[in-house]
């Protein structure tokens, strides 16, 4: 049985929007769009006029190329925000079926959840190591009409990954019945293999990417669902006519050039080597009481009073993440690797602090 056959009837028998460009792409005369004809003003001449192609097809095969797939197995939208959306919204009937998230993790699982009406189910990591409980997550969608269930890998924000042997048995428990969703984002920073290894053995496997972390483009708004060509054509279905603008396709593009990608990897490579060096810092400064090993660009610790040391750092112009409300994360914040100025400045606020 297809995975698409538990997602909404509705949305399976939806006629999604023909938009004018996917209906007939470009030509010497375009008048199907109710475009201007003329540019803008403030058009530097990218013929910004005319609407995009809802999926940029060069940049779709480049996507599919890189991860050894067919294009029909890649949606590109505006980050991994709007894979989550699509994903709840495609699966879960408001108000009858539910979602898997595992706290502490990304809030967006839980927002998008709460605006689709989806019911949620929490199934906690396991305390302080924050290992997945793999057992809880299968009994928690015994239980329950659960549709989709996400899991992240490494987890933001505590900093681990999940080994694919158990993404395989939890793909391969929930066959027919849910889509795991493994969100990706930091996943480039990990020197294990991806999830999307394992999509060709499942068809209920949905993988999240985005640009936003190891290629440094988080102000394009970027990401990328990769997943079985059936799940990628419902998700087509509602997903709005022009998610990805021509300049953001264009430099998209240009970043994941074999070159640029080479140059890439070597930054990303250097924040590893800035992260590692962190961590070890950090476990040498007295107020710190713990700090997790992480495979993110971030590192989560512990202090005495958290939020007061947030809100000291803050004073001194030196932002991290307070995730002290998070379950079983309390007086725990979270700090992403920086530049080597920008960590010398943290670590020495951290070794004048007082409480």
């Amino acid at each position: 049985m297809s995975i698409v056959s538990i997602a909404r009837e509705d949305i399976r028998q939806l006629k999604p929007y023909a938009s004018a460009r996917a209906i007939a792409g470009m030509a010497p005369v375009t008048l199907n769009a109710n475009e201007s004809p003329f540019l803008s003003p403030a058009d530097p001449g990218l013929g910004l006029n005319r609407y995009p192609d809802p999926q940029p097809g060069e940049l779709v095969q480049r996507v599919a190329s890189l991860f050894e797939l067919a294009p029909e197995q890649v949606l590109v939208g505006r980050g991994s925000d709007e894979g989550i959306d699509l994903i709840l919204r495609a699966f879960c009937r408001a108000g009858q079926d539910a979602m898997v998230q595992c706290p502490p993790t990304f809030g967006m699982y839980a927002i998008a959840a709460r605006i689709q009406g989806a019911g949620i189910v929490d199934v906690p990591l396991i305390s302080d190591t924050f290992k997945l409980d793999e057992t809880g997550v299968l009994a928690a969608c015994d239980e329950q009409p659960v549709k989709v269930v996400f899991l992240c890998s490494p987890n933001n924000p505590t900093g681990n990954a999940i080994d694919l042997d158990t993404v395989a048995r939890i793909c391969e428990s929930l066959a027919g019945r849910a889509l795991v969703v493994v969100d990706e984002a930091y996943g480039d920073f990990c020197d294990t293999p991806g999830a999307v290894t394992l999509l060709q053995r499942f068809d209920n496997l949905a993988v999240l990417r985005t640009l936003s972390k190891a290629y440094a483009l988080a102000g394009l708004r970027c990401g990328l669902v990769l997943s079985h060509p059936e799940v990628i054509s419902l998700l087509l279905r509602i997903l709005a006519p022009y998610p990805v603008p021509a300049q953001t396709a264009d430099v998209v593009l240009r970043a994941l050039g074999e070159a640029q990608r080479r140059e890439q990897q070597k930054v990303v490579s250097v924040l590893i080597d800035s992260r590692d060096n962190l961590f070890k810092q950090l476990k040498n400064i007295k107020i710190v009481e713990k700090v997790w090993p992480s495979e993110g660009n971030f590192l989560l610790f512990r202090v005495a009073q958290g939020h007061d040391l947030w809100r000291y750092l803050a004073d001194q112009q030196v932002l991290v993440r307070d995730v002290s409300h998070y379950p079983g994360l309390d007086n725990c914040l979270r700090v992403s690797v920086g530049a080597a100025h920008e960590n010398a400045r943290f670590l020495s606020l951290l070794e004048d602090y007082r409480p």
